[in-house]
């Protein structure tokens, strides 16, 4: 399989090298040059396979030769090494819950998956001088990048943060477990740090410091692999005679468009449908039809807080960059904080569910799309535990929810961080 620049100015590249680059030349992401639908057969029964054996499926074209068979099927093992359940919330709508990895989120998945990629490529080359895998986060990225690199041999792992945006339990995770982790503690937003981290890969006065490589999705071996628990959650489905449409809180892009390559792959899926924060660059754009990234406004569902999504030129590519063929499979929709704290407290009271706000803020649209829907049937994604989010869950819901093991692992442990406040403080660390 070979990866282009959705820029267009940069010679196409092997899974290995659009891993190990994150980014092209030409600052484009990366895209697969073919994608190719997998068997009905397959698909309708799913029910006879493992996780394990879907995930080895889905993305064994992605990879193609690179990684030997036994080699890929070990690392998607590893990778899927808890559940990701469909809980039913009222008719018609269910919870698909993505946080019961090590770090309770749906990040874990990727995360996991491109640190054991670039460990296979490492151990491969006997590289002698470590990879820097540099990643901006907006709270669960971070987390589940480091969870996932700790301890492998010949990568280092630097995270950007934006400091003061992210919950106690999120900025724990990114600065108390050392090893091979670093945490930058950013004045500014989100964008910031992702702008940063976007310009320091083609920074020619780097190379000579270090290897960099980006965790973020816009690094394919982060993104690609999130199309799996779209097929896990299919799965579960006891009734298939209705379409099925997800409904996916939406940040940066990565974990839609990677439904949509679920949706390529030969997955029945009806639509899409993408819940964001007051951060409406997305459903402003199917509106209009006029695509105006702007400046970041803080809110309670902070992962949302993204002002220029870096996947969305993914989902442009495939849809052809033709915003009616995208209004066809995309439908937008979003929410205040008092909306988001409204709905935490319905699910709460109504259903006894304990949702965080994003998943909250994915149930909302998801009941929205539904009252103009028949026949269907629609998951909302719960991207994060609620625990991560305490301080900003419905009044009194917080006193009810117990600390889950992973999360007492390193609450109490001290936070560690480097603050910088603009590009050179980047730059003087990673020459440091």
């Amino acid at each position: 399989m070979k990866y282009f620049s959705l820029n267009e100015n940069a010679p196409n590249v092997s899974f290995r090298d659009a891993v190990v680059n994150g980014i092209a030349p030409d600052r484009g992401l990366y895209f697969p040059e073919s994608i190719t639908p997998l068997s009905k057969e397959f698909i309708d029964n799913l029910d006879n396979y493992s996780n394990a054996e879907i995930g080895y499926e889905i993305i064994k074209q992605f990879v193609g030769d690179e990684i030997p068979e036994q080699d890929l099927k070990q690392i998607v093992e590893e990778t899927l090494c808890f559940d990701f359940p469909v809980v039913p919330i009222e008719e018609n709508i269910g919870s698909l819950e993505l946080f019961h990895g090590p770090t309770m989120a749906f990040k874990d998945v990727g995360g996991r998956f491109m640190a054991r990629c670039l460990g296979y490529f490492n151990k491969k080359e006997k590289n002698d001088k470590d990879i820097t895998v540099l990643v901006a986060t907006s709270g669960d990225t971070g987390g589940a990048v480091a969870s996932g690199f700790l301890g492998v041999d010949g990568v280092k792992v630097v995270i950007l943060y934006p400091s003061g945006k992210v919950s106690n339990v999120q900025e724990k995770q990114l600065t108390a477990l050392g090893q091979n982790i670093t945490a930058l503690e950013v004045e500014g937003a989100f964008d910031d740090c992702q702008d940063m981290v976007k310009t320091a890969f083609l920074d020619e006065s780097l190379k000579e410091y270090r290897t960099l490589t980006s965790a973020n999705s816009i690094n394919v071996a982060r993104w690609l692999p999130q199309a799996f628990y779209f097929f896990f959650a299919y799965k579960q489905l006891k009734d298939k005679s209705k379409d099925i449409v997800f409904s996916v809180p939406s940040g940066n892009f990565g974990n839609i468009c990677a439904g949509m390559i679920a949706q390529k792959l030969g997955l029945p899926i009806k639509e899409f449908i993408t819940g964001t924060n007051v951060n409406r660059v997305v459903p402003a754009y199917l509106e209009t039809g006029i695509y105006e990234p702007k400046k970041t406004i803080p809110t309670i569902s902070n992962a949302m807080d993204v002002g220029a999504p870096s996947n969305f030129i993914r989902i442009e590519k495939l849809h052809d960059f033709d915003v009616d063929k995208l209004r066809k499979n995309l439908k937008g929709y979003s929410y205040t904080d008092d909306e988001a704290t409204a709905a935490m407290g319905h699910l709460y009271k109504k259903f006894n569910y304990i949702a965080e706000p994003h998943g909250a803020i994915g149930y909302l649209a998801l009941k929205n799309y539904l009252k103009t829907a028949t026949n269907t049937q629609g998951l909302f994604l719960e991207t994060a535990h609620p625990v991560k989010f305490m301080d900003v869950l419905y009044p009194g819901v917080a006193e009810t929810i117990e600390l889950p093991e992973q999360i007492k692992a390193v609450i109490d442990k001290p936070k560690v961080s480097i603050k910088i406040s603009d590009y050179k403080g980047l730059t003087d660390f990673l020459k440091s």
